[in-house]
């Protein structure tokens, strides 16, 4: 793992270690290759809980006056996330004591963390610290990887990082599937949504790095919430720019963190290579999703024209495109 103070792309970095995790994380994929219809499958429509009432779930957006957005620049993570928090007006404003927090991370691939197709595992656990030290009654991390799930959480340090700093860990199971209709939808009808782990919880945070996306344009915070759907979503990727903005109207946050530590510029949205990544140096907090990605475009020197996802979310009046109407808090650590 890279010290918190390194920059991910800094030369120094122990590239011995990012061979071997390399290697493990091959080694995976490859043990799994032959089954990866299955779990790319693994919760076809009706592989899940129909006893459920309804998986649409509950809002989760922040209700209280005060920043809707920060940006911060720098390298460390930790220090980057706790200061865009307090520029927001403190943890504590968005946790309170005995909340039950849900963390949905992107942990779809079972690569290392220095490759930053997944949410860095740092970032994650420092989440989950500041939950917990704001009051917090427990803390639950999930994603819906496309590969075995308990794989990605392992490789890509997630899973350790955030059980070591008290949460816990839900890997999804189908039972804990439940057939949603979106209204209004075109896509999320009768759909399989993650629903079970969500049972009382109060607050929902959502964890994205930046990156390339050859289907969408970019995959940040709005693209993470596709991690919450079961069944043969591939399909979904022939109107990838519908089931984003869908996602945006099934799923309201708390506040989402973007990181933009190292961009993925290119061959997203698994990557590969170091030389795919950029140290734009930047993380954005905000209780705006449609907002963060807006900002996060900039990143990879494309604006949110260039993402017709942004504008379809913008005319459904959930979040702005013009970030800059948020009047963002700006910091650097």
């Amino acid at each position: 793992m890279i010290p918190p103070h390194q920059s991910p792309l800094d030369p120094a970095a122990n590239r011995r270690e990012f061979l071997r995790r390399g290697l493990q994380a091959g080694a995976a994929v490859a043990l799994t290759g032959g089954l990866a219809s299955l779990l790319w499958n693994r919760h076809p429509p009706g592989d899940f809980n129909r006893e459920a009432a309804s998986a649409l779930l509950p809002d989760f957006s922040d209700k209280n006056a005060g920043p809707k957005m920060a940006i911060v620049t720098g390298q460390n993570r930790t220090a980057m996330v706790r200061r865009a928090l307090e520029a927001m007006g403190g943890i504590s404003r968005f946790i309170k004591r005995g909340d039950r927090v849900m963390l949905k991370v992107n942990a779809a691939f079972a690569t290392p963390a220095i490759l930053s197709a997944t949410t860095h595992p740092e970032l994650a656990a420092e989440l989950v610290r500041l939950c917990l030290g704001a009051g917090a009654a427990s803390v639950l991390v999930t994603d819906n990887p496309i590969n075995d799930p308990e794989s990605c959480f392992n490789l890509t340090g997630i899973g350790p990082a955030v059980r070591a700093a008290g949460a816990e860990l839900v890997l999804p199971r189908a039972a804990q599937f439940a057939p949603g209709t979106l209204p209004g939808a075109r896509l999320i009808r009768d759909w399989p949504i993650l629903h079970e782990p969500f049972r009382g919880i109060t607050k929902l945070i959502g964890v994205a790095p930046v990156k390339q996306h050859n289907r969408a344009g970019a995959s940040m915070t709005m693209k993470n919430w596709y991690g919450l759907l079961g069944g043969r979503r591939n399909q979904f990727h022939q109107d990838i720019n519908g089931i984003i903005v869908e996602l945006a109207m099934l799923v309201r946050p708390t506040f989402v963190v973007l990181d933009g530590t190292a961009s993925m510029m290119a061959n997203g949205p698994t990557g590969g290579s170091l030389a795919d990544l950029k140290p734009t140096q930047t993380l954005v907090v905000s209780t705006d999703g449609i907002a963060a990605d807006a900002f996060g475009a900039t990143l990879l020197d494309k604006t949110f024209r260039d993402l017709p996802y942004i504008a379809g979310a913008t005319e459904r009046g959930l979040g702005t495109a013009d970030f800059a109407s948020l009047n963002p808090v700006r910091a650097a650590v």
